[in-house]
């Protein structure tokens, strides 16, 4: 019988202000353990601002966080324990090695990683041969990595990954798209950001968009994509044939660039 799965992170009525504008707007979605949740937006749309005010960066006006049970305001301390954070720009010290990074980053979480524990680690996420390589000297893959690595070293219940394969080439984007499943498969719950609409069709068993600070849709890409299919718009859009979420991602949030 199938264990069942609970909400590891749940957002209700979030409303995140900056002066008298509005970035988020009662903003609703729940992340289940073992579930991988994509949260889709144009730039500006409001995905920043949410994620900052699940991570404790930014205190929203009204509305609550809550992260394997804990309330990001009442218990931030509990909350940040039980999550792991990936940004889209994150960069380690060039100068010291994959080894001594793995090891830095462990004892700030106040873990001790044995020699047997980092060989075992670095087989796992394939840089077994670059243990003494700085970091510098590693290609984009290999950092995004290390870096998912580090995310994920003292086993958090919720991972927040921001485009966490932006810039990756096709291959090094698969191999971490296996990372990300190898985390879902351990019962932890992941969000995460990307304007590749192929990539939360692979990866993403929910996702949410959001445009103008506002979710407009919640489903399974495949359930967004068979509830929109004949919608005049996203026809009008579909330049394939074949309707894809990109199309209905395109319908939803207009066609306009944002900056």
């Amino acid at each position: 019988m199938e264990a069942k799965k609970s909400n590891i992170l749940q957002v209700d009525n979030l409303n995140v202000f900056y002066g008298t504008f509005q970035a988020v707007k009662d903003v609703s979605f729940h992340v289940m353990d073992g579930e991988i949740f994509g949260l889709l937006g144009p730039n500006g749309a409001g995905k920043t601002s949410t994620l900052s005010a699940i991570e404790g960066l930014i205190k929203q006006q009204s509305g609550t966080v809550s992260v394997a049970g804990y309330d990001t305001l009442q218990k931030p301390l509990y909350a940040r324990a039980a999550m792991g954070v990936q940004l889209q720009s994150t960069s380690f010290q060039p100068e010291l090695n994959v080894s001594e990074i793995l090891q830095l980053y462990a004892s700030i979480y106040g873990m001790k990683l044995t020699q047997d524990k980092l060989t075992a680690l670095l087989k796992e996420i394939n840089l077994a041969d670059a243990e003494g390589k700085k970091f510098g000297q590693l290609s984009g893959g290999q950092q995004q990595r290390v870096s998912l690595a580090i995310t994920t070293i003292h086993d958090p219940k919720l991972v927040l990954l921001d485009e966490p394969t932006s810039g990756l080439d096709p291959q090094s984007r698969r191999q971490l798209w296996a990372r990300i499943e190898a985390i879902r498969e351990k019962g932890h719950g992941v969000v995460l950001t990307t304007h590749s609409m192929e990539e939360a069709e692979a990866v993403c068993d929910r996702i949410s968009i959001i445009d103008h600070g506002r979710v407009i849709a919640t489903g399974t890409p495949q359930s967004l994509i068979d509830k929109h299919r004949n919608d005049p718009e996203v026809i009008a859009v579909s330049r394939r044939g074949k309707i894809t979420l990109e199309d209905v991602f395109i319908a939803l949030t207009g066609e306009a660039i944002r900056s």
